[in-house]
């Protein structure tokens, strides 16, 4: 059997996904909330942000992996209109469970599917815009996940990876201050979990770079990438079109 990582430790491929669910489960009644601490709000920020480097247009069909609770999936709808389509994933049933009743709470009435971003249940040449925010790091096999990604994208079609990356050097001291020690205190404090948090620190350290996404992305179907750093590369946007 091979061996993956789950933050710093060394676990059973079959394993991780487990553990993952673990994490999710605990803290999806209060992630948004955590969010917004965590980040002092910034993620609304990087999302903004995100939505706008897509420039979705009316009547096009988007694809949310690692959809959560479903402030991407929400956005993108009101770009595409009824014409358009947002279908809202995830491999976590709680995660989906919330967004989707947000999503219904707020009047968009979404395809909602739990699915593995390794196996995506959907047709080749399919989607013009696959976003993936925050997600792409739990992922177990992430070449896969992106071949899938790009084999449901239509040619020509986007991908945008919004994921915690590798943060400027002058700030690394403070950043790993900060995701080491406040954060599972945070977590603690919000969530009751301090656990979920430290894995979250740790499974930023073992996210591929900028650099190395890029590249991992072009050996994936993606013909043009390219990157932007936020917040000094505390979050970097890659955004690769499909050969």
């Amino acid at each position: 059997m091979a061996d993956t990582h789950f933050g710093f430790k060394t676990v059973d491929e079959q394993e991780k996904s487990r553990f993952v669910k673990g994490v999710f489960d605990s803290v999806a009644k209060r992630y948004d909330v955590m969010n917004d601490l965590m980040s002092v709000g910034l993620h609304r920020a990087w999302k903004a942000y995100t939505l706008l480097v897509a420039n979705p247009k009316l009547g096009d069909k988007v694809l949310d992996i690692a959809g959560g609770t479903g402030d991407m999936a929400k956005a993108f709808a009101k770009k595409v209109g009824s014409l358009g389509q947002v279908v809202h994933t995830d491999i976590n049933f709680s995660m989906l469970k919330v967004g989707r009743d947000r999503l219904t709470d707020s009047g968009f009435l979404l395809p909602t599917v739990v699915c593995d971003a390794e196996g995506l249940p959907f047709a080749d040449n399919y989607f013009d815009h696959v976003c993936v925010a925050f997600g792409l790091r739990n992922m177990t096999h992430k070449d896969l996940a992106l071949k899938e990604m790009a084999r449901v994208l239509k040619p020509g079609g986007q991908l945008l990876v919004l994921e915690f990356s590798k943060v400027a050097k002058p700030l690394s001291k403070a950043y790993d201050w900060y995701s080491f020690k406040v954060l599972p205190k945070l977590g603690q404090w919000i969530a009751g979990d301090s656990q979920s948090y430290q894995y979250l620190a740790e499974s930023i350290r073992m996210h591929p770079d900028q650099e190395s996404l890029k590249s991992l992305m072009k050996g994936c179907g993606f013909g043009h990438v390219d990157f932007h750093n936020l917040s000094a590369g505390v979050v970097a946007l890659h955004v690769g079109v499909k050969c």
